[in-house]
């Protein structure tokens, strides 16, 4: 390695921001090492991924990681779904595998940084890193990116958080990069293409026959209709439900112990507070005092201002300052003090939580 010369390992998947991400880091003076991780079958990337490296003449190593991304990542997937939650397996993925992973070969390649595509930001404060939005409302990948800690972030580099989508096309345009800059996006969950329910079927094939049909109920426990099995729902689903009541019905609550889905009207979706789990915060107390605190309990949402209670037993109680609705078991609620994420947590079941509301209804 070159005096003062600094080397970075980049996630590279082929596609438009990691290319872009190597390109960048190169102009700044890195010294860029390339790793492509295979976690599906799916491999056409890889030879993508190794050209570019060639073009721009740095090293290229191929990882191939799918039996335990299958193992952890994909059951996992599976599993939530089988227990009447709706994962993100991208929020899973990031800390177990792909930074994981990235930064057990860059100390093998005695890299300093390692480096990905996400258009996100990096702030240091008061002694701690935080994640910060990207300027590209529509790419900010900062959502999926909360379980990253302290010792990970400290070695990160995200070139494409000061950028949107249409700014990196043009800069791999002008640098040459003609084809890769019109290439189309993709995919946010990288192992399924189509409707996860097919994704299911094909991987968990003995879904349908264990679960099986259900009964749709309203709120009060009249039986509306046959359903497919309650893994096919999550709440807020008002598409494909395939019965006919009269007037746009959405999924409340799904019970996995009796195989309901139980539906309402969109006014019935909406609620003042939520429970937490598995929560991971950079730090608490600021959390707790932060007079502009907001949270986003899914991907592209807008954040909702809230307050947080911290309970006994492992859980956080929200509380929501503005309208919220579909809260989600198993989606991320991401905290945000403006533009920088204060942690997030797991959206947990919200059985009981009324008898919670009642209890700690002077304790904020």
């Amino acid at each position: 390695m070159k005096e003062g010369k600094k080397k970075v390992l980049v996630g590279m998947s082929g596609g438009i921001d990691s290319s872009a991400t190597c390109l960048m880091l190169q102009e700044q003076g890195y010294e860029v090492v390339g790793l492509t991780m295979r976690v599906w079958e799916k491999d056409d990337f890889i030879a993508d991924a190794r050209e570019l490296a060639q073009k721009i003449g740095v090293e290229h190593y191929v990882v191939d990681e799918r039996v335990p991304f299958k193992e952890v990542v994909v059951k996992n997937f599976m599993d939530e779904y089988r227990h009447g939650r709706t994962p993100n397996p991208c929020v899973l993925c990031n800390p177990l595998f792909k930074f994981r992973i990235l930064l057990e070969w860059a100390d093998k390649l005695a890299c300093q940084y390692i480096a990905t595509g996400h258009y996100s930001k990096l702030e240091e404060r008061n002694g701690q890193m935080y994640i910060v939005r990207g300027e590209d409302e529509g790419k900010d990948q900062s959502y999926f990116l909360w379980r990253l800690g302290q010792a990970v972030l400290r070695r990160c580099l995200f070139p494409l958080g000061g950028y949107n989508k249409l700014q990196v096309r043009e800069y791999l345009n002008r640098k040459g990069f003609v084809a890769k800059s019109r290439e189309g996006e993709s995919m946010e969950v990288c192992f399924i293409e189509g409707d996860y329910r097919d994704f299911l079927r094909k991987y968990d094939p003995q879904i349908d026959e264990e679960i099986g049909e259900g009964w749709f109920v309203s709120h009060d426990g009249v039986k509306l209709g046959r359903h497919k099995g309650f893994p096919y729902y999550t709440v807020g689903q008002r598409k494909g439900l395939e019965i006919a009541l009269g007037k746009p019905m959405y999924v409340l609550k799904l019970n996995p112990e009796k195989n309901t889905v139980m539906l309402g009207e969109a006014e019935q979706l909406k609620t003042e507070y939520m429970l937490l789990e598995q929560a991971q915060i950079t730090d608490e107390a600021e959390l707790l005092s932060c007079s502009n605190l907001a949270v986003r309990i899914r991907y592209r949402s807008q954040a909702i201002p809230c307050r947080v209670l911290n309970l006994d037993d492992g859980r956080w109680l929200v509380r929501f300052l503005a309208e919220a609705s579909a809260v989600t078991p198993g989606q991320s609620a991401v905290f945000y003090d403006g533009n920088r994420v204060l942690g997030g947590a797991y959206i947990a079941s919200q059985r009981g939580i009324n008898l919670i509301i009642n209890d700690k209804k002077d304790g904020w």
